[in-house]
């Protein structure tokens, strides 16, 4: 059996220290620092506490000859197990080169992501099974992954308290490996142009009828829905997600923050599209901000790989002005790619917006639809989504409202 050394084990990455643990079977290795975790290997495994100094020399004839251990530090050690019961261990190597612990499998299947980061890699998509692979927030982090990714990477068995296997690294990502994907640009150093592929809406609401024609959206754009309180920005939200649920062709995910609970549970019930992320009304600044953050992020990828997607916030009004706007920054139109586009809805503009829908709230009270504030309503270069006669007919109808 190969002699582990003190140095050694201190020199490997803890990944490769997990590894070894989990084949010595070591109780709650994951949640010891590097040095208590060497230890720990040191006492189960046994091995030289200490080496020879590279340049001291040893005398060859006296190699064979036995030499008193010197003395060490007492510890408490854990009895240990016959030699025939021990599992020999290679030194650790690079990953790339490791061999798969014994016992592990190689599982494939397609990324479904949970709202808390995490997910889990369906073998058998879109059903879930008992033969899913858990898939931790980090890994999902690292390697960027997206809902919908078909993956594939060695697997271990599930401990005592879990209920599905793990999967240990991810290999491929859409039959490319995970390190050539991992390697693409930044999304936010990716190339960007203003919207000019608009978003139909379609239907008979004259709400939406009335967003299609004096403030189009497209592609890529950041949008803000505004008004005082009980101007109607959560119904125009949900009445655009059913709009956008029914027209296809892009990812659609809403995300809720400091929202009414009555709200929530109307939008968990809704059969066209469920939240993705959940803050409610008594949730903090912080919680809020960051649920809106990991939506956003898990949409950015999406338009990174080359998707579109569209991400509907109600609201921006509980969170930090500096992280509503860097909420909005993240939608984009990107050159020759995907796109990612955001709706919020927020009491005042955020500032940034290529487009503005404001609803007036006296039209809304009086049920008197569609309620926009035509004047305080717009879209930046509305010619690059509905052409230069669609812009001139936008700037007639504001004109008529202003009364030129």
């Amino acid at each position: 059996m190969p002699v582990l050394s003190r140095s050694s084990l201190e020199a490997s990455p803890l990944s490769d220290l997990h590894e070894l643990a989990s084949e010595l079977e070591l109780d709650g290795f994951r949640r010891l620092r590097k040095a208590d975790l060497v230890d720990r290997i040191l006492e189960v495994h046994g091995g030289a506490d200490t080496e020879p100094a590279a340049d001291e020399p040893v005398d060859e004839t006296e190699a064979d000859e036995p030499k008193a251990e010197p003395k060490r530090p007492r510890r408490p050690r854990r009895e240990p197990r016959a030699a025939a019961e021990r599992k020999p261990e290679p030194e650790p190597e690079p990953e790339d080169r490791r061999p798969e612990p014994k016992g592990d499998t190689t599982a494939e299947g397609v990324v479904e992501l949970l709202s808390n980061g995490s997910g889990f890699v369906r073998v058998n998509p879109p059903d879930a099974s008992d033969d899913d692979v858990y898939i931790s927030a980090a890994q999902i982090r690292r390697c960027e992954l997206v809902a919908g990714d078909r993956v594939s990477g060695p697997v271990r068995k599930p401990r005592r308290s879990e209920r599905y296997p793990s999967l240990i690294r991810v290999d491929t990502i859409n039959g490319q490996a995970a390190d050539e994907v991992a390697e693409g640009t930044h999304f936010d150093d990716l190339p960007c142009a203003f919207p000019s592929e608009r978003i139909e809406l379609g239907g008979d609401d004259p709400t939406l009828k009335a967003i299609e024609f004096l403030t189009p959206i497209g592609r890529g754009s950041r949008v803000t829905i505004t008004g005082p309180a009980r101007s109607g920005k959560s119904e125009a939200l949900r009445r655009l997600a059913g709009a956008l649920a029914g027209a296809g062709g892009f990812e659609l995910a809403v995300v809720l923050a400091g929202t009414r609970p009555e709200e929530v549970a109307a939008w968990k019930a809704d059969e066209l599209i469920a939240p993705g992320g959940v803050a409610g009304l008594a949730s903090s600044a912080d919680a809020q901000a960051q649920t809106i953050e990991r939506c956003v992020d898990t949409a950015k990828r999406i338009a990174a790989r080359g998707g579109h997607a569209v991400v509907l916030i109600d609201s921006l009004d509980g969170i930090p002005a500096h992280a509503a706007r860097r909420a909005l920054a993240g939608a984009r139109a990107i050159v020759d790619g995907g796109s990612l586009t955001i709706v919020a809805a927020s009491t005042h503009p955020v500032g940034g917006e290529t487009t503005v829908v404001a609803l007036d709230p006296k039209l809304a009270s009086t049920n008197r639809f569609p309620a926009l504030d035509v004047v305080a309503s717009g879209s930046l270069r509305p010619e690059l989504l509905v052409g230069e006669k669609g812009a001139e007919a936008i700037a007639k109808a504001r004109a008529e409202a202003i009364g030129f």
